[in-house]
C-alpha cells in the first residue's frame, strides 16, 4: 500500500514533479493557438499548415494516451513518465528550431507521443505514491495547480510571441523538463501494476491514430478535391473499421468495446463529442480572430481569453457539488446552451471591437456554461461504468474530447469556406468566423438536447466519484483514476 504523506518533504516533491510534468502538456495545448498567426507569417505557411500545427499534436496524443497509461502500469509509472517528459522536451526543441512548416508539424506529432506518455503518468504517480488518506487532497492540488498552468498559458504565450518570439513557446519546455526529470528520479518512488498484462494493443493504437490522421488530412485538404484526398478519406474510414474489429477481437484491447454496452456511457460520450468539438473549434478560431480581425497583439489576445479558465478554476468544484445534489442532467442540458449563447455573442467581435463591451460578455457567458457542464460530465462518465473501470472510462472520455477538437479544427475552415490565405486577410477571416461560431453553437445545442433526452437524472449511489474537483483545462475533461485500469 502506498504510504507517502502529503505533508512530508517527499510528498511535496512528488506533487511538484507531477505538476511540472502535466503543466508542460497543458501549457502547450493552450499556448500554441495564440502563436499561430506569427508562426504562419514567419514560416510563410498557409491556413492548412496552421491547422496541422494544432492537429498533428492532437492526433498522436488522442490516439496513444490509453496505450501510454498501460505502458506505465507494465514497465513502471515513473520510468514511462520520465521518458515522456524527456521525449516531450526533445520534440519541443525540434519545434523551436523548425526551419519550415513541415518540420514543425512533424515535431508536433512527436510532441503528442511524449504527451501521451507523461499525461496519464502524472496522475498515476500520485495515486500510486500517496497514502489513501491523502490521495484525494493530493489529486485535488495536482488538478488545481494544473489549472493554474492552463490559465497562465495564453498570457505567457502571448508575452513570449510578442517578445522573444514564437519559438520560445516551445523552447520553454526544455528547462522545465530538465528540472522535472531529475526530481522524478530522485524523489518519486517507482510503481507498477502486478496485474498488468505483458501484451499491449499496439495495433489498436496505431490504427486509431492512423484513422484520425487520415480523416483529418482529408478534411483539411478537401479544398483541393484531389485523388489523394479521396483516398485518404477511404483509408481513414477503413482504418477506423479495422480499429473497431481489432478492439472487439483482441485479447487485451486498449479500448474494450464492451464498455459501450452501457447506454449511459455511450450517451455521455456523444455529449462530450458535441461539447468539445465546439470548444476546440472556438479556441482555435477565436485566437486568430482577435489578432487577424480585431488587430490585437498576441499578448492582448491571450489575456483576453483568460476569463473562461479563471471561472473554471474558481467554480468547477462548486458545480460538481451542485451536480451531486441535483443530478447531472439539468447542468448537462443548461451548460451547453450557455456556451452556445456565448458563441453567438462572439458575432459582435469584429473590426474595432471593444473588450469590455463585446469580447468579455461573450467569454463570461461561455465560461459560465463551461463551469456548469464540465464537472457533471465527468461525474456522469464515472457513474456509467463499474467502479473498477472508472479509470478506463475517464481515459476514453478524455481521448474522445481530444478527437472531437481536432476534427473541429480540421472541418470548420472547410465548412465556412476559409481559403489558404484567409488568416492573412481580416475581411476574409471575419466573413468565415461568424458562420463558424453559429456552427459551434448549433453543435452545442445538439449536445444539450442529447443530454436532456439520454442522461439519467441521478447516478447510482455506489458509483465512482470524481477526485479532480478543481479543473482548468478548456479543451479536455479531467483525467480520473488510471486510464489504463
Amino acid at each position: 500500500m502506498p504510504d507517502v504523506r502529503l505533508a512530508s518533504p517527499q510528498g511535496r516533491w512528488i506533487l511538484l514533479t507531477t505538476v511540472l510534468g502535466s503543466s508542460m502538456a497543458m501549457l502547450d495545448s493552450t499556448v500554441v493557438n495564440v502563436a499561430l498567426p506569427r508562426i504562419g507569417r514567419d514560416l510563410d505557411a498557409g491556413l492548412a499548415a496552421l491547422q496541422w500545427t494544432v492537429n498533428a499534436y492532437m492526433v498522436t496524443l488522442a490516439g496513444l494516451i490509453l496505450l501510454g497509461g498501460a505502458l506505465g502500469d507494465r514497465f513502471g509509472r515513473r520510468r514511462i513518465f520520465v521518458l515522456g517528459v524527456l521525449w516531450f522536451a526533445a520534440a519541443s526543441l525540434l519545434c523551436g528550431l523548425a526551419p519550415n512548416a513541415g518540420v514543425l508539424i512533424a515535431a508536433r506529432a512527436l510532441q503528442g507521443i511524449g504527451g501521451a506518455l507523461l499525461t496519464p503518468g502524472s496522475l498515476a504517480l500520485i495515486q500510486a505514491s500517496f497514502h489513501p488518506d491523502d490521495r484525494g487532497r493530493a489529486v485535488g492540488l495536482w488538478s488545481g495547480f494544473g489549472g493554474v498552468g492552463a490559465a497562465v498559458g495564453p498570457f505567457l504565450g502571448g508575452w513570449l510571441v510578442d517578445g522573444a518570439g514564437w519559438r520560445w513557446v516551445f523552447l520553454l519546455n526544455v528547462p522545465l523538463a530538465l528540472l522535472c526529470a531529475p526530481l522524478a528520479l530522485r524523489h518519486v518512488p517507482e510503481s507498477s501494476d502486478e496485474r498488468a498484462h505483458t501484451r499491449f494493443d499496439v495495433l489498436g493504437a496505431v490504427l486509431g491514430a492512423a484513422a484520425l490522421a487520415l480523416l483529418t488530412y482529408a478534411l483539411i485538404e478537401a479544398r483541393a478535391a484531389s485523388w489523394a484526398v479521396a483516398l485518404s478519406a477511404v483509408a481513414g474510414v477503413a482504418a477506423a473499421v479495422a480499429f473497431v474489429v481489432v478492439e472487439r477481437r483482441g485479447k487485451d484491447p486498449m479500448m474494450p468495446l464492451d464498455v459501450f454496452a452501457s447506454r449511459q456511457f455511450t450517451a455521455v460520450n456523444l455529449v462530450t463529442l458535441c461539447v468539445y468539438a465546439a470548444f476546440g473549434g472556438f479556441f482555435f478560431l477565436a485566437a486568430l480572430q482577435l489578432q487577424v480581425v480585431v488587430g490585437w497583439s498576441a499578448l492582448a489576445a491571450g489575456t483576453a481569453l483568460l476569463p473562461t479558465t479563471v471561472l473554471m478554476l474558481l467554480l468547477s468544484a462548486r458545480s460538481g457539488e451542485l451536480a451531486e445534489r441535483l443530478g447531472p442532467r439539468l447542468q448537462l442540458t443548461v451548460g451547453p446552451l450557455f456556451c452556445a449563447a456565448g458563441m453567438v455573442l462572439m458575432l459582435r467581435v469584429g473590426p474595432g471591437a471593444s473588450y469590455l463591451a463585446d469580447v468579455l460578455p461573450a467569454l463570461l457567458v461561455l465560461g459560465v456554461g463551461m463551469v456548469t457542464l464540465v464537472a457533471p460530465l465527468t461525474a456522469s462518465v464515472l457513474a456509467a461504468v463499474d467502479t473498477a473501470r472508472a479509470g478506463l472510462a475517464s481515459g476514453v472520455n478524455n481521448a474522445a474530447a481530444r478527437a472531437a477538437g481536432l476534427v473541429a479544427v480540421a472541418a470548420l475552415p472547410l465548412l465556412t469556406g476559409m481559403g489558404e490565405e484567409a488568416y492573412r486577410s481580416a475581411p476574409a477571416f471575419d466573413d468565415a468566423f461568424g458562420p463558424a461560431m453559429l456552427i459551434c453553437a448549433g453543435v452545442l445545442v445538439a449536445g444539450s438536447v442529447l443530454a436532456f433526452t439520454t442522461v439519467r437524472r441521478r447516478p447510482s449511489p455506489d458509483c465512482a466519484r470524481p477526485e479532480c474537483r478543481t479543473h482548468g483545462s478548456v479543451l479536455t475533461p479531467p483525467l480520473e483514476g488510471d486510464p489504463a485500469s
